[in-house]
């Protein structure tokens, strides 16, 4: 996949950290990216400290085409994230007149007041991704992308910034399980699926559910046809152990 662009995600937040909150946002944004053709390559987690933030934001973003950033630009004290990408790219944050008019509008003027002021200040040169939930927007300024951590205004952030986003070949998966299946039992058969299918990456998932444990064999790549012939073999495989391979990820 050399031509596909690079990407990262960088998660901001306390509450991630904590484990108060679960991420749900990497699902769905690395989802997303594959469909767009982008290869993830790294995620992120850091606290609501500026000079982390910072560093992690110039870190990643010289290391991949793509950075992507959840959480920390709401009202409050710890929504510190859009001034610190001010900080990173060394311009002013400083008010931004259309997504101030947008806010005012949207909340009347009455109930803007100072903190949801924070929502309109972004870093000089930005520009707004929009946000049809709660209009606060998001924003890109050179290639960091950056989001809410609430993951329904995210989605909706993220359908709007796809739009602009540069397009690779678009990373698929093929998944096959069998009940049962002892991983250690198909390891040296995957191994050497994978040698003949260098272009491709094969994974194996151990499961456990009340209906049964077994092995998730799964894998991605831009080739389709690799892809197909890859997990054929690995269907192969399974079956080899005299168990039925069944087509897919196991079911919750």
């Amino acid at each position: 996949m050399p031509s596909n662009p690079t990407a990262a995600i960088l998660i901001i937040g306390n509450e991630i950290l904590s484990g108060r909150t679960q991420d749900v946002n990497t699902k769905f944004i690395a989802g997303r990216l594959a469909a767009l053709g982008h290869r993830l390559e790294e995620v992120r987690v850091v606290p609501d400290v500026a000079e982390r933030i910072i560093r992690a934001v110039n870190e990643l973003r010289a290391a991949y085409d793509n950075v992507f950033t959840t959480g920390g630009i709401g009202p409050t004290h710890d929504d510190i994230t859009s001034e610190c990408i001010a900080a990173a790219f060394g311009v002013p944050w400083e008010k931004h007149q259309e997504s101030w008019d947008a806010l005012e509008r949207h909340l009347g003027r009455e109930q803007f007041n100072e903190a949801r002021q924070r929502m309109a200040m972004l870093p000089r040169g930005a520009v707004p991704i929009p946000n049809s939930v709660s209009i606060a927007p998001g924003f890109s300024i050179g290639n960091v992308h950056v989001m809410a951590g609430v993951p329904r205004i995210m989605q909706a952030m993220f359908a709007g910034l796809e739009t602009v986003l540069a397009r690779g070949t678009p990373i698929a998966m093929r998944a096959v399980h069998g009940l049962r299946v002892k991983e250690g039992s198909i390891a040296a058969g995957l191994s050497a699926i994978q040698a003949r299918y260098p272009q491709v990456d094969v994974g194996s998932y151990p499961f456990y559910r009340e209906s049964g444990s077994g092995v998730a064999v799964v894998v991605k790549g831009t080739d389709v046809e690799a892809l197909e012939a890859a997990i054929g073999e690995a269907e192969s495989l399974i079956a080899a152990e005299g168990i039925t391979p069944v087509r897919g990820e196991p079911p919750v």
